[in-house]
């Protein structure tokens, strides 16, 4: 009766949370540290713990920045969360007003002050829920611990 209790919990959890996937990143030929293979969900990829979820998200946006440029809120989502799938100026907001940053202010992805917050932020516009901080700062340790 208890196990089932949980499972049923579980199910109710948003896709990004049941996939320790905060960000909910999509497949794609990259991969990441911490990733479940093989992986039962079609579309998005699943993680051992949220902490190696937000490590990806870290990475990711790393990614964006080295090799597209992408050095603000503003255009990090606007890659992220392309219009043809999202409300991309909503999310945009969402982020802004939750990091405490001006969506057109330079970031450096390196740094934990601006990312933690804004790595916060996306993931509680990805799940409708407040992302636990110290997941959010394991996952920062295990990014840095590589970058």
């Amino acid at each position: 009766m208890k196990s089932e209790k949980i499972l049923n919990n579980k199910r109710s959890l948003p896709r990004g949370l049941r996939n320790c996937n905060p960000g909910n990143i999509r497949h794609s030929t990259v991969r990441y540290k911490g990733e479940v293979t093989p992986c039962s969900d079609k579309a998005f990829r699943q993680f051992e713990s949220m902490a190696w979820g937000y490590r990806a998200m870290f990475v990711l946006l790393h990614t964006y920045a080295k090799k597209h440029g992408c050095y603000t809120i503003r255009s990090i989502i606007s890659r992220y969360a392309p219009p043809s799938e999202n409300n991309t100026e909503a999310y945009i907001r969402r982020v802004s007003l939750g990091a405490g940053i001006d969506d057109t202010t330079r970031i450096e992805t390196l740094d934990h002050q601006s990312m933690i917050p804004i790595v916060c932020a996306m993931s509680e516009v990805e799940n409708g829920v407040t992302a636990l901080r110290s997941e959010v700062e394991e996952g920062w340790r295990l990014f840095r611990a590589d970058f």
